[in-house]
């Protein structure tokens, strides 16, 4: 899921369009006798490009993900962490096997040996939550780096859209509500599968073989934690 980071670049970006549309004029902010008379300025000629009236929608993080780069990129991205995947599911794995031990042998064991082997599950429990969260982390900063890329990427595309077809105002709904500001829109307000389209031109990025994995949302490394097991207290 992308970052608050790259919510903010996508607004970095619009608003740096706008500010060298506003530049574009080297009079701009030049004596008045230097320009034609009531000659409207840059700024307002930028500004006025936003004039549209239409309302439009954009899943911001779908279009990201939807777009070949995307599916590419998080795949990519995916398969690079499997190896760290199976190292998690080995350790859990092996968490989950020390627990049924001790269950089925609990009553069998003196407080010594139940003591040990509940302080192992302990220990590699804690093993196994410290690499799942690191790995968390890692993966979840590389994907906002992608996601970051491509936003940066797509931010110009999204905003000639808006120009070009009479836009004035466009929400994100990339979150549904009340996590999201848009309560509800029609379909017929969406604008994703567009942007993803031309996005998809710009960046002539191939898309991806029917049927691969790419077509599907790239996971996330397995954070589950494995509960150590109750135990009975220890002998007196």
């Amino acid at each position: 899921m992308i970052s608050k980071f790259a919510r903010v670049t996508v607004a970095v970006v619009f608003g740096l369009s706008l500010f060298a549309l506003a530049q574009a004029n080297p009079a701009a902010g030049a004596p008045a006798a230097a320009t034609t008379p009531n000659a409207p300025s840059a700024a307002a000629v930028a500004a006025a490009k936003f004039n549209g009236t239409k309302i439009g929608t954009l899943a911001v993080e779908q279009a990201i993900a939807a777009s070949n780069e995307g599916q590419r990129d998080l795949e990519a991205l995916s398969k690079k962490f499997e190896p760290k995947q199976n190292e998690l599911k080995g350790l859990n794995d092996e968490i989950d096997s020390l627990k049924k031990q001790l269950n089925a042998q609990q009553d069998k064991l003196n407080d010594e040996s139940r003591e040990k082997l509940v302080k192992q599950i302990e220990a590699k429990q804690k093993s196994f939550d410290r690499a799942a969260e690191d790995a968390k982390e890692d993966f979840q900063n590389q994907a906002n780096e992608i996601e970051s890329k491509i936003l940066t990427k797509m931010a110009p595309i999204i905003q000639k859209y808006v120009v070009d077809n009479g836009y004035g105002l466009l929400l994100d709904t990339s979150q549904t509500w009340p996590r999201g500001a848009v309560i509800l829109a029609g379909p017929a307000m969406d604008i994703t599968q567009q942007i993803v389209e031309a996005y998809n031109v710009q960046s002539g990025v191939a898309p991806p073989p029917a049927g691969s994995a790419a077509q599907k949302p790239a996971a996330k490394p397995a954070t589950t934690k494995p509960a150590v097991p109750a135990t009975t207290a220890p002998k007196q």
